[in-house]
């Protein structure tokens, strides 16, 4: 069996832009059909009756190849997901285009973020200014964004493989062009707290990190949490051009004031909710409500989907030992929207494998759902109001 690895990414080369293959994309536009007559709803159309009503954006996923597209409308259209943000491909010479003609034979749902070439970190000073380069050429091949994984600030890089900070100056170049292109940077800095402490049954996400022991920052030569987070929002701050969405709820969901204040600080501050409804679905209802009302303009909708072309290849927000069952997939999703849409109590949260505790609804007002779910997105992206 494959293992899912986050840092997975398309590679497409030209072969992939062929028309034979190109053809096979399907552009999954409708909602799912209805059982035969007499027959039982299926489960999927008992969702949509309950949860689809309002199409979405999933403005966080991993689509590794062009041709995994189809796959994912197909996972998603049942639950109201018609658009994906694909937070995956390179700025390598094919690949943006692969994608974009995939984007465009679906009609048009999926938009395009680029990861910075950090080669360029080996080839000495100016890389910074390299890879705006590069973004720029990406932007004119069809890309609509930037992804920045955390391995800025937890990785090493360079010829002296030395780790470079979330706000290295040299960077600036890159932001600063991001900013000047109009293209959102969705940036992951640092991970859960919990991952800084021993793998052992008395961390809160064991069953995830004994899993994936390289996921484990515990002993390693790396900054702190506290010390990542100090650095991204320096880097916000140096760049108030340039739109940021904090992804995994602003990178610190078990913190929601200190999320809250980094919005209050700096109006080019977004965030998404990718894979971190098990977190923020523990805190107090009431006040996680109060939250969402308030920043209904700068919250988007994400769920860390991670999808290949075979069945084996998919993340649900994160993996277990093994592939997610049909029965993870319902969960992943409807508690998901019982978490924004009821205020329902103690249910079992989208991501078992995240941790054992159970979450509460906040039931949020619909005119909230709709800014979260499609309506933040589409102005970040400047795209049109996605349909079914």
């Amino acid at each position: 069996m494959r293992r899912w690895r986050r840092d997975r990414w398309a590679r497409p080369g030209a072969a992939l832009l062929a028309a034979g293959f190109l053809l096979a994309l399907g552009a999954c536009r409708s909602r799912p059909r209805p059982s035969p007559p007499g027959a039982p709803p299926s489960p999927e159309e008992v969702a949509a009756r309950r949860f689809a009503h309002i199409p979405k954006i999933d403005y966080h996923a991993h689509i590794i190849r062009p041709d995994a597209l189809d796959r994912a409308l197909a996972l998603g259209r049942p639950w109201g997901i018609v658009h994906y943000v694909n937070l995956s491909p390179s700025t390598r010479p094919g690949v943006v285009e692969a994608y974009v003609v995939a984007a465009r034979l679906a009609g048009g749902r999926m938009s395009v973020f680029v990861n910075p070439p950090w080669k360029e970190t080996q080839n000495g000073p100016g890389y910074g200014t390299r890879m705006a380069a590069a973004l720029a050429a990406a932007q004119a091949e069809g890309a609509r964004g930037l992804k920045i994984s955390k391995g800025l600030g937890l990785g090493f890089v360079g010829a002296r493989r030395e780790l470079l900070p979330v706000d290295a100056p040299e960077l600036d170049a890159l932001f600063e062009k991001a900013g000047e292109l109009g293209l959102p940077v969705s940036i992951h800095t640092g991970d859960p707290k919990a991952f800084w402490q021993p793998i052992t049954p008395a961390n809160e996400r064991f069953d995830e990190l004994r899993v994936h022991p390289d996921w484990s920052n515990h002993g390693e030569p790396v900054p702190s949490w506290e010390t990542l987070l100090a650095q991204l929002e320096r880097r916000v701050a140096r760049h108030p051009r340039t739109r940021f969405v904090g992804v995994h709820f602003g990178n610190a969901p078990e913190e929601p004031a200190r999320v809250a204040a980094m919005l209050d600080q700096h109006p080019n501050y977004f965030i998404d909710t990718a894979a971190r409804i098990p977190e923020i679905g523990r805190h107090d209802p009431a006040e996680m409500r109060r939250f969402f009302v308030k920043y209904q303009d700068r919250v988007l909708f994400g769920t860390d989907l991670g999808i290949g072309v075979d069945e084996e290849d998919l993340m649900l927000g994160s993996t277990g030992a093994e592939p997610p069952t049909k029965e993870e997939r319902r969960r992943f999703y409807e508690a998901t929207w019982r978490y924004f849409e009821t205020d329902d109590r103690d249910f079992e949260h989208p991501t078992p494998i995240q941790g054992r505790w159970r979450i509460n609804g906040i039931n949020l007002p619909p005119g909230v759902l709709e800014k979260i779910y499609h309506r933040n997105a589409e102005r970040l992206l400047r795209i049109p109001e996605v349909k079914w």
